[in-house]
């Protein structure tokens, strides 16, 4: 007979505290197949997972949730608590449309999720934030952040420990110090953090430095003459003096695995009275060898076989990636100029620039979590002549955008920005998502913006924005490309110069990247109806291409723009402000991305659910044909319908 799982019986933290150190163990041992399983199927981020799961469980017995509150910066480590926190039953659909998010979410669970998490380093100052609001309404609770030490290099996480220090409010914070954010750490604070975790005298020295002094001679007078000399020998003996200094008590290194040593510490700081760093030293990937060995490989990932490690099959073989087609195009471009230097924001190998970073060490900066700084060096870097190469995702790019604009576009420095993960990510939801770059960045003076349609185009658009002199930003989107790859050698574009694809009389389509498929896919649908479209690749967000969209004006009955963006200030707006000029000015429909945050799911899901596919637009195309039709419009003279995007329901970036 199977024995009966210690998992089945948790339906809230308050089920781990009758249970002893065996069951506790065993408990460790169901969570971790238990991850392994469902990721294997669902696709996720498991190493971090993995790691975090006796540190979880420390946590949970030392708190009382849901009167203590948690806080996960970045949120990707939370699936061992959703486990813990009434969510088993339901684990089957991590990441899948109409199930449980990869990360907290209030709407999916009010009592245990305390804050909507995605980017890195903000939850000391949410947690700050929210001990403050305890404290001015007189209550007691206990408020703690999880913070990995790839997060805490982030200038937010610094801005909050210096306020934080300033005010002493009660606050604990646990620092999961695996080495790793999604890759390897990198920077002055992971050597820092090194050596306070590898030091084993650490611990001992720190606890007993008085009592040291005390049996040397002048020892105790030194100790006895206040705490300015007691700090100074401090400083000079224990190299783990950095958070107390900023005015937090440190506990630790402690073992992150030792689910005892982890309640224990985490007891001990909910008793004092003030802010308290817990230093816990985890293992990411801890508990399965694939993970534990390809760390970085197994932070994120799709469907794998759990006895290989390896990817599951599927799809085109002959279709890389756009990150990898990127990668490749930026190989060839870096050959040929030595001016060029990449930069990234402690995501190499997500941005694909791990390539980059082996063949041109001397040419490649990782600044760890901290996008504004990588904008802000990329301007110095152009200001001393260097052509810099900044590969970030597009939704981590919003957080550099006063450097964008500042430091870069208003001295029109020549910096290439590359935006993976444009458009709709998938499994990652709403934080993720990459819907508003076109928006954020068309509105910046001096800085063009790309979107190229397939992976040919990037190349193009890559090798057009290192030939250019003032700033530029692609953005692609983080699919398969296409499969027509890269081409043997690469044109410079002239600024702002769309691509006719094909040419019709009845309605004219324009793609933005890969949504110019969209656009191909839905006039062979329009054909079949009778209806001649004109299909225009859009490539240029900025500059626009005004002279394309007015002779089109003057020779369609329609134009529809489809676009992988909000539709407030996206490209479709651009279109729009052009036509309300023009001279002949048909109905104009524009497909977007509603007034709302996309949920979780597939990306063919999701696009189905916003009203983006060829079948949507076709029909969408035909009913304001027949509309016209009804009320006799002639080409030049129907009204400007600079429309929203066509209304679909609305979509929950919540659990369903």
């Amino acid at each position: 007979m199977e024995k009966e799982r210690i998992l089945d019986r948790i339906e809230a933290p308050c089920d781990l505290r009758p249970l002893g150190v065996a069951e506790l163990t065993r408990l460790a041992a169901e969570i971790r197949e238990e991850l392994i399983t469902t990721v294997s199927r669902t696709g996720g981020h498991l190493a971090p997972n993995l790691g975090v799961v006796e540190l979880t469980l420390g946590i949970h017995r030392a708190l009382d949730c849901p009167k203590d509150r948690i806080i996960f910066d970045v949120g990707h480590q939370s699936y061992v608590h959703k486990l813990v926190t009434g969510r088993r039953d339901r684990f089957d659909s991590l990441r899948q449309y109409g199930g449980i998010c990869g990360f907290p979410k209030r709407c999916e669970s009010p009592l245990f999720d305390t804050f909507d998490t995605g980017h890195a380093s903000d939850s000391i100052s949410v947690g700050l934030g929210l001990a403050l609001a305890r404290d001015a309404s007189g209550g007691d609770e206990t408020v703690l952040i999880v913070i990995g030490d790839g997060s805490m290099t982030g200038g937010m996480s610094f801005e909050a420990l210096n306020h934080l220090g300033h005010l002493g409010t009660r606050l604990v914070i646990v620092l999961n110090d695996n080495e790793m954010s999604i890759s390897k750490n990198v920077g002055a604070l992971a050597r820092y953090l090194a050596r306070v975790r590898l030091d084993r005298r650490y611990q001992r020295l720190r606890d007993g430095v008085e009592s040291r002094l005390a049996v040397m001679p002048l020892g105790k007078a030194m100790v006895d003459a206040g705490e300015a000399v007691k700090d100074s020998v401090k400083q000079l003996l224990v190299p783990g003096m950095l958070f107390e200094e900023l005015g937090l008590k440190y506990i630790g290194p402690i073992d992150g695995h030792d689910i005892a040593a982890v309640e224990s510490a985490v007891r001990a700081a909910k008793r004092t009275d003030g802010p308290v760093l817990v230093h816990a030293a985890t293992r990411k990937g801890a508990g399965y060898a694939h993970a534990e060995e390809q760390p970085d490989a197994f932070h994120g990932v799709g469907p794998f076989s759990v006895e290989t490690g390896k990817a599951n099959g599927g799809g085109d073989v002959a279709a890389i990636s756009y990150t990898e087609a990127f990668s490749r195009a930026l190989l060839t471009e870096a050959a040929a100029n030595g001016r060029i230097v990449a930069i990234t924001a402690a995501m190499p190998a997500g941005t694909g620039l791990d390539r980059f970073a082996e063949r041109f060490p001397e040419r490649f900066y990782d600044v760890g979590i901290a996008e504004g700084h990588a904008v802000g060096l990329a301007a110095g870097l152009a200001l001393g002549g260097r052509i810099p190469v900044v590969a970030i995702y597009s939704t981590f790019m919003q957080r550099a955008y006063d450097q964008l604009i500042t430091d870069v576009a208003l001295q029109n420095l020549h910096v290439v920005f590359c935006l993976d993960r444009a458009g709709l990510v998938g499994e990652d939801g709403p934080t993720h998502h990459g819907v508003f770059s076109l928006t954020y960045l068309r509105s910046i003076p001096n800085l063009q913006v790309i979107a190229p349609a397939d992976e040919a185009e990037l190349a193009h658009a890559l090798h057009t924005a290192v030939s250019a002199d003032t700033p530029v930003a692609l953005c692609y989107p983080r699919s398969a490309t296409t499969g027509i790859g890269l081409p043997e050698s690469c044109e410079v574009w002239e600024p702002g110069r769309a691509e006719v694809r094909r040419r019709g009389k009845d309605i004219a389509l324009i793609g933005v990247g890969r949504m110019t498929v969209i656009a191909e896919a839905a006039a062979e649908l329009l054909a079949a109806e009778g209806l001649d479209a004109s299909i225009i690749n859009a490539r240029w967000v900025k500059p626009l291409d005004t002279k394309m969209i007015l002779q089109a004006a003057g020779s369609h009955r329609l134009l529809a723009t489809i676009e992988e963006n909000v539709g407030a200030g996206g490209f479709g707006a651009a279109v729009a402000e052009v036509m309300a000029d023009a001279p002949e000015r048909p109905p104009l429909l524009r497909f977007a991305v509603p007034d709302c945050f996309v949920s979780h799911g597939a990306t063919d899901i999701l696009m189905k659910e916003i009203g983006i596919t060829p079948e949507n637009v076709c029909s969408a195309v035909l009913g304001r044909m027949q509309q016209l039709s009804d009320a006799g419009a002639a080409p030049d003279t129907a009204a400007v319908k600079a429309a929203e995007p066509i209304p679909v329901p609305s979509i929950s970036s919540g659990s369903r």
